[in-house]
């Protein structure tokens, strides 16, 4: 497993390095969360070593656990939020990238110990089987989101609908980083997007992407 993780890490380094070139993007501008969740700490002390600082957890007493062993790396919650999970999520998470509700944001801005730093979903193609706000509520949600004391709104996340050709999430993330523009130019600060997965990140970050989430590329199929 170390072995195939360290050779899996080095070549999406470079894809990732490639495709930001590709982009006409500086390499520093696409960041890598590498997703850990279900996987060991052992896994996790492995891609450490080779410098991955960011780590990304859905389950809340997992990255709670995770953490707390690892408080030197930066732990990003990408789950799904529950209200009675917040008190385990808000005082260990660098970054919450699913928030769409009031009550969620009020529930951890209680429980965070500093301005906490969150990314807001939007579920660009209004697919019912998914959580997030619709496209067209995005940029007021951010606003009375960000409104909470304590919550910081720094960007938008998005999880496009399954695709075989990763070509054809671009729409979705092209409309997510217009979004983006557009908030900016009401003086939004949504300067991050977290986008972009195992299969699909190189397109992600042709159309901006500055977080990507991507855990098969690095620790193989999970096993639970």
């Amino acid at each position: 497993m170390s072995h195939d993780a360290v050779t899996r890490l080095a070549q999406l380094r470079r894809r990732i390095d490639d495709a930001c070139v590709k982009a006409g993007r500086p390499t520093t501008d696409v960041h890598l969360v590498a997703v850990s969740k279900t996987h060991p700490l052992a896994a996790v002390e492995t891609v450490a070593a080779m410098g991955q600082l960011d780590f990304g957890e859905s389950y809340a007493q997992e990255l709670r656990d995770k953490a707390a062993a690892r408080p030197h790396l930066r732990w990003h919650f990408i789950g799904r939020l529950q209200t009675n999970k917040a008190k385990y999520i808000a005082p260990v998470a660098y970054r919450v990238h699913a928030l769409e509700r009031l009550d969620h944001a009020q529930a951890l801005a209680k429980r965070a110990t500093r301005p906490l730093k969150c990314l807001v979903a939007v579920n660009v193609a209004g697919e019912a089987s998914k959580s997030g706000v619709p496209a067209r509520d995005a940029l007021d949600a951010v606003r009375s989101l960000g409104a909470v004391d304590g919550i910081e709104v720094c960007g938008l996340m998005t999880l496009p609908p399954p695709v075989e050709d990763p070509a054809d999430a671009a729409p979705w993330f092209a409309e997510l980083a217009e979004l983006a523009e557009r908030g900016r130019a009401q003086g939004l600060a949504l300067n991050e997007l977290s986008m972009g997965m195992t299969h699909d990140y190189e397109v992600a970050i042709a159309h901006g992407a500055t977080w990507i989430r991507v855990g098969t590329a690095i620790f193989g199929p999970r096993t639970r």
